[in-house]
């Protein structure tokens, strides 16, 4: 009887093969571009299983620098699409993938580009799964969702802090832009935190996973556009009411008080208690005529 269950793990890359593939490439990880490399398998297997991938998915991976989570994705996907904006990691990810999964390379597109400006793709994914650069995470997220509307779930590694404000919930301490933004494409939830020793170099604080699933936006006639701005202005001043803190959105207090009245909202609650379909009653609220 074939037991597939009891067959060996393919191989991913530990400590060792990650500092041995850097030193070939005259690498270090650096800090402008949030690299740090995970070299522990384990912990590649925790997030490939936590992500729940389809084996007929094209999966998205961002930064997928030596290769570590790459391969623990083709072992799960159909294809991986990696976009790498170092060119130097870019070029070589293709032999790396064909020495430790042979028979694979054509599952796997490699895109030299910057995620934040990337706007199209070889394939079409359905998931995204990455362990993301601290410094451009948020904006990575919601730029992804925003352009590619087939990406229906995924799983993203982040800073603990930055997971916990994605999936905060309003009322929440923590609760702000991120968190009001990535509401609009779909629910995010806190999926895990990895500890510090699994990466190359190691960060100085823990890191967060957080999984989403992707929903229909609030039913409003405002735009995305719109509803975005009520929420940059309503968190620059957070401990300000929304009467006070959308007024240079609506042009004045008066007119910002009419639209939160509109709206069905009190004028002198704050920001964080409000959920994005609150602050789409408000950016729509703004287009209908004064009364």
């Amino acid at each position: 009887m074939n037991d597939k269950s009891q067959s060996p793990a393919a191989p991913l890359l530990g400590a060792t093969e990650i500092r041995r593939l850097a030193d070939e490439l005259g690498v270090r990880p650096t800090k402008t571009l949030g690299q740090n490399f995970v070299i522990d398998g384990n912990t590649i297997r925790r997030i490939v299983a936590a992500a729940h991938i389809d084996p007929g998915e094209t999966v998205l991976e961002v930064g997928p620098g030596l290769g570590s989570l790459t391969l623990g994705l083709l072992d799960a996907a159909r294809h991986v699409v990696a976009v790498e904006i170092d060119p130097v990691l870019a070029a070589r990810l293709p032999e790396t993938i064909a020495r430790f999964r042979p028979g694979k390379a054509a599952s796997c597109d490699v895109v030299l580009a910057d995620a934040l400006r990337v706007t199209e793709l070889p394939a079409e994914p359905s998931a995204l799964v990455a362990n993301l650069p601290y410094n451009v995470a948020v904006p990575v997220v919601l730029h992804l969702l925003a352009r590619f509307p087939a990406l229906r779930h995924g799983l993203v590694m982040v800073q603990d802090e930055v997971a916990d404000r994605l999936a905060a919930p309003p009322g929440s301490k923590v609760y702000g832009v991120p968190s009001v933004k990535a509401a609009w494409y779909g629910t995010m939830r806190k999926a895990g935190v990895i500890g510090m020793n699994v990466f190359w170099p190691a960060p100085k604080i823990a890191s967060g996973l957080v999984a989403f699933e992707r929903h229909e936006p609030p039913a409003t006639t405002a735009s995305r556009e719109e509803v975005f701005a009520v929420i940059d202005a309503a968190f620059a001043q957070r401990r300000k009411t929304l009467r006070a803190a959308l007024a240079g959105w609506a042009g004045g207090a008066i007119h910002a008080e009419d639209a939160l009245l509109r709206a069905g909202i009190d004028p002198t609650a704050r920001g964080e208690v409000l959920d994005i379909h609150g602050f789409a009653r408000i950016a729509e609220s703004k287009q209908l005529p004064l009364a």
